[in-house]
């Protein structure tokens, strides 16, 4: 097994007030040549916004964009049409393809945080396209749930790439494996918070690891633990 560690005191950040952001990987100001991404996975950020504040029109083509609310609500409307309303435990998606525009903002009386993450796509130039769905936390106690895939089914996301994303709620001392495909193949590990160890390896609050050559991973947790794992191809 080989593995890349990603300390929070390691993050790139952003502060303008209303926005608080985390990179993980190179982003926006933030540039670090060792930190280019994990794979096809090319942008993680931890963000923060303050209420009545977001972010205006803005344009995105040939990128799979997924946006994981961990607290608060957040406006939602693009150039497809679509203008709706997301909050803590939603997740949505944006094929961007051949390119759409959309906005978002904190519509809620409470700080917004959520992850944002982008995956290069498998093809380019696809019609675009935008998907939600709401994941709620009892309902996916000590229970792996995949929140988005590259096949299409109704309980999940679909992207235009061969990744998986799986949020877990785990209570202390529940029992994990975590099996996969090795080939071409890494796992990106990401605590939301908790305290919890992977093949040995621990993580705490919002620390990451990316893994790969291995095929099979078992979870400790040593405390309550919230986590989301994405499963992406890699060229190591």
């Amino acid at each position: 097994m080989q593995l890349e560690r990603y300390s929070p005191a390691q993050r790139g950040l952003k502060d303008i007030g209303w926005l608080k952001s985390n990179f993980l990987f190179s982003f926006s100001g933030y540039y670090n040549p060792v930190r280019a991404g994990f794979g096809l996975l090319r942008v993680f950020n931890d963000d923060y916004v303050d209420p009545e504040n977001g972010f205006g029109i803005h344009p995105h083509a040939n990128m799979e964009i997924i946006s994981v609310m961990l607290s608060g609500s957040m406006s939602h409307i693009d150039s497809l049409g679509y203008k709706e309303t997301v909050h803590k435990d939603w997740v949505q998606i944006m094929s961007a393809g051949s390119g759409m525009r959309h906005e978002e903002h904190n519509v809620g009386q409470d700080e917004v945080n959520f992850l944002q993450i982008w995956i290069e796509p498998k093809l380019q130039n696809i019609t675009p396209r935008y998907q939600r769905r709401s994941f709620p936390e009892d309902k996916r106690v000590n229970q792996l749930t995949t929140i988005v895939s590259n096949e299409e089914g109704q309980s999940h996301c679909w992207i235009n790439q061969n990744a998986k994303l799986s949020l877990g709620y785990f209570e202390k001392g529940q029992p994990l494996t975590y099996s996969f495909n090795p080939l071409n193949k890494g796992l990106f590990v990401f605590n939301i918070n908790g305290s919890f160890e992977v093949n040995d390896q621990p993580l705490t609050d919002r620390e990451a690891l990316g893994l790969w050559d291995t095929n099979q991973l078992q979870f400790s947790f040593q405390t309550d633990s919230r986590f989301l794992l994405i499963e992406v191809p890699v060229n190591h």
